[in-house]
């Protein structure tokens, strides 16, 4: 195992700010000021008239409540977080929306962080359910020890139904299918970097679900950049955070955080890039980690994490590789992610692939998919889901293409449950096309 993959693993603490004296609205430990962000809101409602929840719930307050109007009551009276927050899905398209620049889901995480540690039973088992659905790597890493036993036991009608009764965990879905080998498992069998270069050179981080249940996604990623002469490797990590940002789990982001940001920015000043094949963990990585803790590299990993296709187009002519490729007849209904129109993403695949011989691609709309990562998972919301995941699913059917596409695992979950279509991961499509 090279340097660049070796593990570090231990926790890492906050630094407070000490230019000024912050406001300690959220009583978390960070010593982040959101004064400036608050007061920029002058209650346009952009943010809610964005909101998918808000589009289907009828109680839910919106993300102008939960962010600046509830940032507000708590600074000037003896005021607890509302527990509406808990409904907020974390698609985060609220800041796509807002016009001035409000960071509307660094509050709803810092709300939610509060919320779960101050006022959630931690013997309860919507505590408990959460916990787990936050931390999926651990649970991931048990079943992949045993995939064929797993995955009979997880998708058991019977346990199904327990899970619902006991934990709240819904029996609607299906338990996506674990690997019989990991991405890991595979990357070690075949002996780590297939090329080594001076010049470019970027580091995977692959993620939970890549990892554990398609591993074919981290394969495509790992041979289609070797392709364009890039050294690969793929340092020891832990979950990206995002599942723990929207459960209000911070303690275990943040030290998931601080082992991740450990074992990648020390690959940076070596010429390292940080690749992602998933949109909610390159977003995590760039957004989410410098937004809500201090930890040393932090923003260095920020700016140089990049999601794999918005790379490839930004330092190779993928563009003209692709348009001189040619794959067998096939159709696809495109949908992008939420995270990925943080980003702006939204298009690059439908862009990317058009031009693709043998290919036809559309784009299915601007709508959420509705899952949310765990969101969807979970007994109370399963419907809430499905109503938000309404219209993707109806353009999806009326799309020419009887195969999904899309960047997030999460969503591609929920494509599959709505329609029953198979669903690719456009690195997948690069890879047939290019290797």
């Amino acid at each position: 195992m090279s340097d660049a993959e070796s593990q570090i693993d231990a926790d890492f603490g906050t630094t407070e700010q000490d230019d000024f004296e912050p406001v300690q609205v959220f009583d978390d430990g960070t010593g982040m000021d959101l004064r400036p962000g608050a007061d920029n809101c002058y209650k346009c409602t952009s943010c809610d008239t964005s909101c998918p929840v808000a589009e289907v719930d009828d109680d839910f307050p919106g993300p102008k409540f939960q962010g600046p109007e509830q940032w507000r009551l708590k600074r000037k009276e003896d005021t607890d977080i509302d527990g509406s927050v808990m409904k907020c899905s974390n698609c985060m398209r609220c800041d796509d929306a807002c016009p001035s620049g409000v960071p509307l889901s660094q509050m709803h995480n810092t709300a939610r962080g509060e919320y779960v540690e101050n006022h959630m039973d931690k013997l309860s088992a919507e505590y408990i359910r959460n916990r787990i659905l936050s931390n999926y790597r651990t649970s991931a890493e048990i079943a992949s020890k045993v995939p064929r036993l797993a995955n009979i036991a997880m998708n058991f009608g019977p346990a199904r139904w327990v899970m619902e009764k006991t934990l709240g965990v819904t029996a609607e879905r299906e338990f996506p299918e674990f690997a019989r080998q990991t991405f890991r498992e595979w990357w070690e069998e075949r002996g780590g970097p297939q090329v080594r270069s001076e010049e470019k050179r970027v580091a995977y981080f692959h993620g939970c679900y890549s990892n554990y249940n398609t591993p074919e996604v981290g394969k495509a990623m790992v041979r289609v950049f070797e392709e364009f002469g890039y050294e690969v490797v793929v340092p020891q990590q832990r979950c990206s955070g995002t599942p723990m940002f929207a459960n209000g789990m911070l303690d275990d982001a943040k030290r998931a955080a601080g082992i991740n940001v450990e074992n990648f920015s020390g690959l940076i000043p070596e010429g390292y890039d940080i690749i992602a094949s998933c949109t909610s963990c390159s977003l995590s990585l760039k957004q989410e980690y410098p937004e809500l803790f201090d930890i040393d590299g932090i923003q260095d990993l920020s700016s140089h994490t990049y999601e794999a296709i918005e790379y490839l187009r930004i330092h190779e002519d993928v563009e003209g590789a692709v348009a001189d490729a040619s794959v067998p007849d096939q159709a696809f209904a495109y949908h992008a992610p939420c995270h990925a129109r943080n980003q702006g993403l939204n298009r690059q695949s439908v862009e990317l692939f058009r031009e693709l011989d043998g290919v036809t691609i559309e784009d299915v709309g601007d709508s959420c998919s509705g899952i949310s990562g765990t969101y969807g998972w979970k007994e109370e919301k399963y419907e809430t889901s499905m109503k938000i995941g309404e219209e993707m699913f109806d353009h999806m059917h009326h799309a020419e293409g009887n195969v999904g596409m899309t960047e997030c695992p999460t969503c591609s979950m929920q494509m599959e449950h709505g329609t029953g279509y198979d669903i690719k991961h456009p690195l997948q499509l690069l890879e047939e096309a290019l290797v």
